[in-house]
């Protein structure tokens, strides 16, 4: 595997945009309140890149939103991971090419009902006419919208307009068709209604082995190098690689203070033991770990010294590393990290329980201990068997 490095100074600056004006969005009511709101905008185009999209009560009101903005002359683009969404019935996507959205998959090299060989689109991704945009990890799915049962998993995203939604269309475009040509004229279609004057810096980070790119892994170690006050992740399947180990436990013996905002429930109950069987690392590195109660957390988002803050689908585990394509924004505002910081802080506050070496040792026997160990190399095998190869090609 090629090591990953911090760039330089300006490198860095040169791979922000720089007219954007962006706001965090929790999930549930407010994430599919704006979605609804910029699809029944829309004017020339709408692009959706979604990991898991249910035939559910929400899924069906965005295929029929989707559906209603192509009756107006609206190009939709919707492109969905072969695999994640392999359950969607013919019937539903014969529904939505006839209402003339633009429906494909997005396929692996090799698939089975029970097995699955190459990419997957991990990503979430909206843009509408080239200038707004929605950035996260919301699939599109009851679990990720609040219903009348039950409130929305604890998620994120960031809608921005401005210049980093028109980058974003390049990036929707060349996966939608697949050739750099064709992107080229499908981008140039697609010219932007809006513009915006604004100093807040955002880029585009992505994560895809086939395109060499580690781009969002090389922003998380930025952050672990730069930081000097404090480093806050949230991350719904915490499994750092050991890279990410290494730079990590170093910012905490600089006296970093390094909080981990964890899930209480996972709705992956194996890589919840197996996260637990690493606490005793966190611990040993003087690091803070704080696991959310309300409800399953999803969340993908980390910031530090009120300085910068990265929102996205990246997990902080090898499967984002080096197999899924994986989509964040990276935004350099001290305004926005700062709002950032404080929501974290409400949420630690508020929603968290904090483990210690005290309730750790206390709260799980050794019997406990021992099947975190094993749910642990468990999945280290599993990460292993599932991107060796794509480990070398990186």
């Amino acid at each position: 595997m090629a090591m990953l490095k911090a760039p330089s100074k300006t490198k860095i600056l040169r791979a922000y945009t720089k007219n954007n004006e962006v706001k965090l969005l929790r999930g549930g009511r407010p994430y599919f309140s704006k979605l609804f709101e910029l699809i029944e905008g829309a004017q020339r185009t709408i692009h959706l890149h979604v990991y898991i999209f249910d035939e559910d009560t929400t899924g069906l009101q965005v295929a029929d939103a989707l559906i209603r903005a192509s009756e107006r002359g609206v190009k939709v683009f919707l492109l969905i991971d072969g695999y994640a969404s392999k359950s969607l019935l013919e019937e539903f996507r014969n529904r939505l090419r006839a209402g003339g959205v633009y429906f494909r998959w997005f396929e692996p090299i090799f698939r089975g009902n029970d097995f699955y060989f190459g990419r997957r689109l991990h990503h979430k991704i909206l843009v509408v006419d080239s200038f707004h945009s929605l950035v996260g990890g919301i699939n599109i799915s009851d679990k990720y919208n609040d219903t009348d049962d039950d409130p929305a998993w604890l998620d994120w995203a960031l809608y921005s307009t401005g210049d980093i939604s028109a980058e974003l269309v390049k990036v929707c475009a060349k996966l939608w068709t697949k050739s750099t040509r064709k992107a080229a004229a499908l981008v140039a279609f697609d010219n932007p209604f809006g513009s915006v004057a604004s100093d807040c810096l955002v880029r585009v980070r992505r994560n895809d082995w086939v395109q060499n790119k580690t781009q969002i892994s090389g922003s998380y170690l930025e952050m672990f190098k730069m930081a000097t006050s404090q480093i806050t992740i949230m991350s719904s399947y915490f499994l750092p690689g050991q890279l990410f180990r290494h730079h990590l436990s170093a910012a905490a013996r600089r006296k970093v203070e390094v909080r981990l905002i964890l899930a209480g429930t996972s709705d992956i109950k194996l890589a919840k033991y197996a996260e637990r069987y690493i606490y005793r690392w966190m611990l040993r590195n003087k690091m803070k770990i704080y696991e959310y109660q309300p409800s399953v957390l999803h969340g993908k988002i980390a910031t530090y010294d009120d300085r910068w803050a990265t929102i996205g689908s990246y997990n902080v585990n090898n499967i984002s590393a080096f197999a899924s394509i994986e989509l964040n924004l990276d935004v350099q505002d001290p305004r926005f990290a700062t709002s950032l910081r404080k929501k974290l802080d409400a949420i630690i506050a508020e929603d968290c329980i904090e483990v210690n070496e005290t309730t750790y040792r206390t709260g799980y026997s050794i019997f406990g201990q021992f099947g975190q160990w094993i749910a642990y190399t468990t999945i280290r095998f599993l990460f292993y068997l599932f991107t060796f190869y794509f480990r070398q090609k990186g």
